[in-house]
């Protein structure tokens, strides 16, 4: 083949590949179909190229993930409260109450009490007075397994 030849024969297969590369924009630009399911075929290819780094091994500021976390759940206020017993009484009997009035709660008297954290058990213990204040000894803490199931 002469040197014409072969430029001309270039030159056929680049408008060739200028008219396909229209013609695919064109199609794209009429078909929004088209241009969407492309679109998605990129970003899973992408996403199949790109290797997960492990959920458990992420880091913070240089901290695994599981002491960020904990930092953050640590300065979370809750509110403690201790319950020594409850009963229903009926409006007209709560009405009726005064001052030396007596109410009887459902417990038993020497029976441990529920020490709730934001309304939740998370131990039984005794009262104890501590410097004419009173505070609660903790007989059972309730483990966090069971605690996560009464959650659910």
């Amino acid at each position: 083949m002469s040197e014409d030849t072969k430029q001309s024969d270039q030159d056929l297969a680049d408008e060739w590949a200028a008219a396909l590369e229209d013609q695919g924009d064109n199609d794209s630009a009429e078909d929004p179909w088209a241009a969407a399911l492309e679109e998605q075929a990129e970003a899973e290819s992408s996403a199949a190229q790109a290797s997960p780094a492990p959920m458990d091994k992420l880091a913070d500021e240089g901290k695994p993930r599981s002491e960020v976390n904990m930092d953050m759940v640590l300065d979370i206020p809750v509110t403690i409260s201790m319950e020594i017993g409850r009963t229903r009484i009926s409006i007209r009997n709560l009405l009726q109450l005064s001052q030396g009035s007596v109410v009887e709660l459902d417990r038993l008297a020497g029976e441990p009490m529920d020490v709730l954290v934001n309304d939740t058990l998370i131990a039984h213990g005794e009262v104890v007075v501590v410097n004419d204040k009173f505070g609660i000894r903790l007989t059972d803490v309730i483990s966090a397994a069971e605690r996560i199931k009464k959650l659910r």
